[in-house]
């Protein structure tokens, strides 16, 4: 357990906060929503798993992303450059990918730390980071009416959120290196496993075969 020992410098969070906007309003661009349509999936992808852990993990009290108006802020910039670019949508189908990798090990690893504030054991801070990573893009997907690629066999997605909070947790605790240091490691990490899964299509199998 680790007891505040260090704080995460506050960018890393709001960034991956407008990473996941992005993600949320390009996808509405894609399904030809109007302008609410954008900014609830927006909202919803950018700050989804930080209220799924602020909320129901954590319970600290109001969750950070609703006490912060730099959240909404990441959030409205993630719909105004994702409108920018909607008429290069085509051509940004790879970015979105790219854009959600670096995304999620941002908020497995502000997962972390915020569970480690609340004093939490490292397993439940673990499970708290990738909670927080998959949270937002599960509720997008639940809004929007397609089967969360959470669920999915495919291209390695958890794993690369439990790489970057293991591999921070691992860093910090056991290794002693600078959180913010720790924090860029495990984020580039996680952004490297996710981006080679997508080049070169590793992917998980069904536990059982499909029917016929």
């Amino acid at each position: 357990m680790m007891t505040g020992q260090f704080t995460l410098p506050l960018y890393i969070d709001v960034s991956a906060t407008f990473l996941y906007a992005v993600t949320g309003a390009l996808l509405a661009i894609r399904r030809h929503y109007d302008w609410v349509g954008l900014f609830v999936l927006a909202l919803v992808s950018g700050v989804g798993g930080g209220l799924i852990r602020d909320g129901i993990f954590i319970q600290s009290g109001p969750p950070l992303s609703m006490s912060d108006g730099r959240y909404l802020v990441a959030v409205v910039a993630g719909c105004i450059v994702a409108t920018l670019f909607r008429r290069h949508l085509s051509r940004l189908q790879a970015a979105f990918l790219f854009v959600d990798a670096l995304g999620f090990g941002c908020y497995a690893v502000v997962g972390v730390e915020r569970a480690f504030e609340a004093q939490l054991p490292v397993s439940a801070a673990i499970m708290i980071g990738v909670v927080t990573a998959c949270g937002g893009g599960l509720l997008r997907d639940v809004l929007v009416r397609d089967e969360p690629m959470l669920f999915k066999p495919g291209q390695l997605y958890v794993l690369a959120a439990l790489l970057a909070a293991s591999l921070f947790v691992l860093l910090v605790l056991y290794v002693e290196v600078p959180a913010r240091t720790a924090a860029f490691i495990a984020i580039g990490s996680a952004f490297v496993f996710r981006v080679m899964a997508i080049l070169f299509n590793w992917k998980s199998a069904p536990l059982t075969p499909k029917t016929q």
